[in-house]
């Protein structure tokens, strides 16, 4: 069976998208469900991104609170951050590598670009708080 670039395409998409798809929050689900067109589920992702961001943001912000008085700790948290930040900009470049992106991955990009994002930044949450468990119980 010969596979087009389209159907390729598809399939990975929906390989990428899966994982993105079963981390996702109740708001983004109820949003989902009732959205009726493209653009209302590039919505409903682009909200999903903006929880998880402010999400990741509140760990964040308690970790620099925590390692406030510890000199190296917050300057290797910081650093970690800012290599987090590149990380996740290049993970989404090497998954939608395409110059023209919503010419090459179509109308569903948006929409899928910002669950991947979602899914990164709800993982790096995770690692923030296990991080600052690990503050916490140094002082």
């Amino acid at each position: 069976m010969r596979w087009t670039r389209l159907a390729f395409i598809l399939i990975c998409t929906a390989a990428t998208a899966a994982p993105a798809f079963a981390q996702t929050s109740p708001q983004f689900q109820s949003c989902s469900a009732s959205a009726k067109t493209q653009l209302s589920l590039d919505k409903c992702a682009c909200g999903e991104l903006a929880l998880r961001s402010k999400q990741m943001q509140s760990v964040y912000s308690k970790i620099l609170s925590a390692a406030a008085g510890q000199r190296a700790a917050l300057a290797k948290a910081k650093a970690m951050q800012q290599a987090w930040l590149a990380y996740a900009s290049a993970y989404l470049e090497a998954l939608y590598p395409a110059s023209n992106k919503q010419v090459e991955y179509g109308s569903m990009y948006p929409m899928e670009s910002a669950l991947a994002h979602s899914a990164l930044v709800q993982r790096h949450t995770a690692d923030l708080q296990g991080l600052l468990t690990n503050l916490m119980r140094a002082k």
